[in-house]
């Protein structure tokens, strides 16, 4: 049986260990320039974290670190759809399935030995491919100091991305016993199970730090910004980034001393001559007169207002990739239970 899986299989691997080679082939060939950009980069700035020298090696590097990363995102998903979804509802809908069965050959085991196949390589393609994207994007990622911002690209998690979403696709194609409504499905779910974990399930591995910094009147604006299909919000105080290298910023709010954040009302009586034409300006310099309100709007404010900030520290990365591997290997557990059970059930 093992050796009829690995048949029917053998195409569908070696296209995943070309893909692999081909991956390989531009990390290996570009690596070393990285490295040495990221080390003259580092040469230059010392010890400034803010150095321009480390932000222009991470932009000009960013065309080839997100089509990388793309590749990492999308495997799982292909993974499911190409080798989860047709696993099952093929043979269902080509009848093979019960030439299988006449062979003294459980309904179970014939799964079970299909899914352990398709499963071992699964696990070994997408384990390598992370590790050596994760070991290829080292100098990108130490420059960035933004962990989180690569979360689900690096190590651990890609490889449990990849197996819900295989255990996704059999249930599905056991469900509709069709391959292209499988598929289709597959990618669909995938995406949605992988937006709600990011979004709720994600958070909840750690309480979140929190600090605050005071205002900076040099370096805080007056504006609004936002995606037009989310809706704008309306225009407020805009104090820069918390300087948190590796940190996942959860909140960044302008609150005083009692935690209350700062209302437009207030804004406005203290600040009545900002953002009277609803807050931004054409691209260009900031005339004087309206930079030295600006800073004095600020420092008005900073005797009274913070930024206050929760976040997650760079060295609780490992944990949520532990804990983001677990949810995903429970779901993927439930899944194949799932599976075994209406195949038993509902059979061909």
């Amino acid at each position: 049986m093992i050796r009829l899986a690995l048949r029917q299989f053998r195409a569908s691997a070696w296209t995943a260990a070309i893909g692999l080679l081909a991956v390989a082939a531009v990390v290996l060939a570009t690596r070393s320039h990285l490295a040495t950009a990221a080390a003259a980069a580092h040469r230059a700035c010392g010890d400034d974290p803010d150095c321009p020298a480390l932000a222009t090696f991470v932009h000009s590097n960013a065309p080839l670190s997100t089509a990388v990363g793309l590749v990492v995102l999308v495997t799982p998903a292909l993974i499911g759809a190409f080798w989860g979804a047709p696993m099952v509802a093929r043979e269902i809908e080509t009848g093979t399935h019960r030439l299988v069965w006449t062979q003294s050959i459980s309904r179970t085991r014939w799964l079970a030995v299909k899914l352990f196949v398709v499963g071992t390589v699964t696990v070994v393609l997408t384990g390598l491919l992370s590790l050596l994207v994760t070991w290829w994007a080292e100098p990108l990622d130490k420059a960035a100091a933004a962990v989180y911002g690569t979360f689900d690209q690096r190590d651990l998690v890609p490889v449990g991305y990849a197996l819900f979403a295989l255990a996704a696709g059999l249930s599905l194609g056991l469900v509709t016993r069709r391959t292209l409504p499988a598929m289709a499905l597959t990618f669909g779910g995938v995406l949605a199970v992988r937006i709600a974990v990011a979004t709720w399930i994600r958070p909840l591995a750690a309480t979140p730090e929190k600090t605050a910094f005071a205002l900076d009147p040099d370096h805080t604006g007056y504006g609004a910004g936002g995606n037009i299909l989310l809706g704008i919000p309306k225009a407020s105080l805009q104090p820069p980034p918390p300087d948190l290298p590796n940190a996942w910023i959860r909140s960044a709010d302008v609150v005083d001393g009692t935690g209350r954040p700062l209302t437009d009302a207030v804004f406005r009586s203290t600040c009545p001559t900002i953002g009277q034409d609803g807050g931004g300006r054409a691209a260009g310099p900031v005339p004087a007169e309206v930079a030295q309100q600006m800073h004095d709007c600020v420092a008005r404010l900073g005797q009274t207002y913070r930024q206050a900030v929760a976040y997650q520290p760079g060295d609780r990365y490992w944990t949520f990739q532990w804990w983001e591997f677990g949810v995903y290997a429970a779901i993927t557990v439930l899944l194949c239970a799932y599976a075994f059970h209406r195949l038993r059930r509902h059979g061909g």
